[in-house]
């Protein structure tokens, strides 16, 4: 049997600190340390009304603090308060089309956020490693279809991507300075098209689906040629712990990560027949063309994971349409049963359900 999963972050001296624990992510990333027994903290904004973390009942299940990333005193008094060990940096404006709305907040969060976190971090000697999530969206996207691999160049085409170039760039000007002040250790990692119960966010394919299913009304393909590559929410998770246990090991360059699918990404329109076929009541409208949307989104990503497979012998463990099972399995028996405790036990079971594919 391989080592477990968490056991050089379970014998830290201070806990993890998971920035962002409120959002989609974040959320499952808590059940996900809660599952492996892993001490971690959260500092987030308030929690957006219907989302996951709103609906499980979330608050109050670990040490946390409701702020701004861009509050530097609540920051380093709450890191001064729980001294962590290492950090997991998920905080951040995700949205493509609102960051089209208000572009400033977007930089603002995303690229003075971080500063602010590195900013504070470099002057804990207690903090040792610092993993930053950006997205597949910082690359140079010429709508080919080739599969990016770390090293291809930066390229921000709307405000959210920019931004996360700019995150990007943070994350290399401080990798620099941790070389001259023996500083944490920095890295990034890049996931997109995550998937998985409880993401009710804003224009986004499945959630748009399930509110479509959820109120009766008629849900509006925007394009449905364009490929993703979906993936389970907790897929990326195991791999940003395994990242980091490799990195508080010393054994670690400064790289940069990429999670992702290793088939092929497959088509909106494909997605949207599976899921159809699961949840029968659900009203597709002919294709809706609207020509500002369709020019803010790239057409097609994919990310090559294979430097992620030799350097930590992670993998994808559910395909796409697996991925996409289990993320509707998770939605009908939230509808079934939409009480708090239900969806906490829902991400419990998927958890536990996920970890057993693993060993």
């Amino acid at each position: 049997m391989k080592n477990p999963l968490g056991q050089r972050l379970r014998e830290l001296p201070g806990p993890v600190l998971l920035t962002g624990h409120t959002g989609f992510k974040g959320t499952w990333m808590t059940f996900l340390l809660e599952h492996l027994d892993i001490p971690v903290v959260g500092y987030s904004l308030h929690p957006a009304k219907d989302s996951l973390f709103d609906r499980a009942e979330r608050e109050g299940f670990i040490p946390e603090a409701f702020a701004d990333i861009r509050d530097c005193e609540a920051l380093e008094k709450f890191i001064d308060l729980h001294h962590p060990s290492a950090i997991i940096h998920m905080a951040a404006q995700p949205l493509v089309l609102k960051s089209y709305e208000n572009p400033r907040e977007t930089f603002d969060v995303n690229v003075m956020g971080s500063v602010n976190l590195f900013d504070i971090a470099f002057k804990k000697d207690f903090i040792k490693s610092i993993i930053v999530v950006t997205t597949d969206k910082v690359y140079r996207n010429d709508d080919s279809g080739r599969a990016f691999i770390e090293t291809d160049p930066l390229e921000g085409k709307d405000p959210y991507s920019a931004s996360k170039v700019g995150t990007e760039a943070v994350v290399a000007a401080w990798q620099q300075i941790a070389k001259l002040s023996d500083g944490p250790k920095v890295v990034s990692v890049r996931a997109g098209n995550v998937i998985g119960g409880g993401d009710f966010a804003e224009s986004r394919l499945i959630p748009d689906l399930v509110r479509s299913y959820s109120t009766g009304i008629p849900f509006k393909v925007r394009n449905p040629e364009s490929t993703r590559p979906w993936q389970f929410v907790l897929e990326p998770l195991v791999g940003y712990l395994l990242f980091l246990e490799k990195m508080l090991s010393g054994n670690c360059e400064d790289v940069t990560l990429n999670f992702g699918p290793i088939e092929s990404p497959i088509r909106v329109k494909q997605v949207i027949k599976f899921i159809t076929e699961m949840l029968e009541t659900i009203h597709v409208e002919p294709l809706q063309r609207i020509a500002k949307l369709d020019s803010a989104e790239s057409k097609k990503l994919s990310l090559n994971p294979s430097r992620a497979l030799e350097a930590l012998s992670w993998g994808p463990k559910l395909s796409q349409l697996d991925s996409v099972e289990w993320t509707i399995d998770w939605w009908k028996q939230y509808f079934l049963h939409p009480e708090p405790e239900n969806v906490r036990n829902l991400c419990k079971q998927q958890t536990e359900n996920y970890y057993n594919l693993l060993y």
